[in-house]
């Protein structure tokens, strides 16, 4: 909403005779306009977290490319707020024509206040030269943040003003004693991206709580005083540390919401026992993220260490590539049972199609699904139901949708008892990098190398009943995960068994060999040595 029939500070209009065509600084109305730093703060005191009395007076309509004001009177325990703005010389009454009567109930006052402010020669009726605020804006500029590092990290706990949130973990800060604004980015978690705008003016798509993330932080911290605690800055010129609200730590409580999950990088601080408490609670309650979580005990099972790596390639085709370097593949030489398993299912549902809605799909159903890209009927299996909407899993390729009701049926007794024929993998021996650009590079370049390929698999260990693989190109005879590391997208995992030495020796090598030529995640030296403080990175 607006504030009724008054008129924030301007910039004195540039002479007509000027001929000066010097480029200047993109402006920051806020901070470079006379006044409106000290209107901001006086309404921003007054009025956040407190609640207030709105009358609307009356709508403007959209005129010149500006959209539609809903223009309102603001009171608060009995003062106008408009009024108080203008009385103290921050603000200046709209003048009208006669028979314009879109104006503030309270016009008149209004016109009084702004009479005495000129009388008093407060704020912009003032004859004394107005403020200046010099702000300097270090947001990603990697020098200027080096140079503010040392004295923010020295000063421990620094007050700040929390001016833009740009995601859950994510926010704008002004900092009023260094007198800076800076993108800080909040420590120890895993939070969610909500959707954010894109070139050519779309809208990115929103990660699962991503927007009630942001939410969540919004309400908690937007234009409040915090306090913030300045660890590190990565490599794009941003501040990472600990942010306070009335002395709530904003990782726990993102955490123990269940809008987001621990960092590992969060191992090493003073609040990781704060966070583990947190995000047990939010398991146990099933919060937001952890919603449909399964406690599960997870034991790693070490086969029987032979000294020698048993090798027994299968040739399989990658179906579905997920996240965290695992995928789905098929056994190539069930290829035609498959494939004859399908073309009978389609004839039967020809034959036989079910009645739209006669489907009831509960949670671990099999059933028949139609997939929407080429609207033929598959094997499925209920991971979800949410109202109308549910989430399938197809057992046989490994990719999910979410589709309707309608677009389910039950599927016929005599096509159950064939296994579902694709199984899930991992990597063997490899690991993501932590850094999140770094880490969707990896993941880029996984699929490409392996999405929809026939390759050769062999099961080097299992964890948890998840069996990790080594993954050779047939033709090429290249092991993917090493060409992976050796191009310095994944990092070699140093696993103790004695039988894959031979197989972490040459992936260490191939690291070694990535680091250095410098190649992607080497490219600003090795982080896991001497930049490891400097970016945030931890073995």
């Amino acid at each position: 909403v607006f504030l009724s029939s008054i008129r924030p500070p301007r910039n004195a209009p540039a002479p007509a005779d000027s001929t000066d065509s010097t480029p200047k600084p993109r402006g920051r109305p806020l901070y470079d306009v006379p006044y409106m730093f000290e209107a901001r703060e006086f309404l921003r005191k007054k009025l956040i977290g407190k609640k207030v009395n709105v009358q609307v007076d009356y709508i403007q309509p959209a005129n010149n490319n500006f959209p539609e004001k809903t223009c309102c009177t603001v009171t608060i325990s009995g003062i106008n707020v408009g009024e108080a703005l203008v009385g103290k010389g921050l603000a200046t009454v709209v003048r009208y024509r006669m028979e314009d009567d879109q104006r503030s109930e309270h016009y008149d006052e209004l016109l009084a206040a702004e009479a005495r402010a000129q009388k008093k020669g407060v704020g912009l009726h003032s004859k004394k030269e107005a403020p200046i605020h010099r702000v300097a804006d270090v947001s990603g500029d990697l020098n200027k943040c080096k140079q503010f590092l040392p004295f923010l990290q020295r000063a421990g706990k620094t007050e700040a003003i929390v001016e833009f949130v740009a995601s859950g973990s994510r926010v704008r800060l002004y900092l009023p004693k260094e007198t800076c604004l800076t993108t800080f980015l909040i420590s120890g978690i895993e939070c969610p991206r909500g959707a954010r705008p894109l070139p050519g003016g779309q809208m990115s798509q929103s990660e699962p709580y991503g927007d009630e993330a942001l939410q969540f932080t919004k309400e908690m911290c937007l234009q409040r005083e915090v306090e913030v605690r300045v660890e590190t800055m990565d490599k794009g010129g941003n501040f990472i540390g600990w942010l306070f609200v009335d002395n709530t730590n904003l990782s726990v409580a993102l955490v123990e919401e269940g809008l987001a999950k621990v960092h590992f990088t969060a191992e090493r601080s003073n609040y990781y026992k704060q966070l583990q408490i947190a995000e047990e609670n939010a398991k146990r309650n099933r919060r937001n993220l952890w919603k449909d979580y399964q406690e599960v005990t997870e034991v790693e099972e070490v086969v029987e260490d032979n000294t020698e790596r048993n090798v027994s390639y299968k040739s399989v085709v990658v179906t579905e590539v997920t996240a965290d370097l695992k995928f789905f593949a098929q056994l190539v030489d069930n290829g035609p049972q498959l494939e004859n398993l399908m073309e009978q299912l389609r004839q039967d549902m020809t034959a036989n199609p079910p009645l739209p809605g006669a489907y009831t799909p509960k949670r671990n159903d099999m059933c028949a699904a139609k997939f929407s890209q080429d609207s033929e009927w598959y094997r499925a299996k209920v991971e979800r139901v949410d109202g109308s909407k549910v989430t399938v899993l197809f057992i046989d390729y490994g990719n999910k949708e979410q589709t309707t009701a309608t677009s389910l049926a039950t599927l016929p007794a005599s096509f159950q008892s064939l296994a579902p024929q694709a199984t899930e993998y991992c990597l063997a021996c490899v690991a993501l990098p932590p850094d999140e650009d770094f880490k969707n590079d990896a993941e880029d370049a996984f699929y490409d190398e392996i999405a929809n390929r026939q390759l050769n698999m062999n099961v080097e260990y299992k964890v948890g009943g998840l069996e990790y693989v080594s993954l050779v190109n047939p033709e090429t005879k290249e092991d993917v995960a090493q060409k992976l590391v050796s191009s310095g997208f994944l990092l070699a995992e140093r696993r103790r068994e004695k039988r894959l030495a031979k197989l972490v020796s040459d992936y260490v090598k191939a690291q070694e060999k990535a680091k250095t030529a410098r190649e992607n995640m080497w490219r600003y030296g090795d982080f896991t040595e001497d930049d490891a403080k400097e970016f945030g990175y931890s073995r």
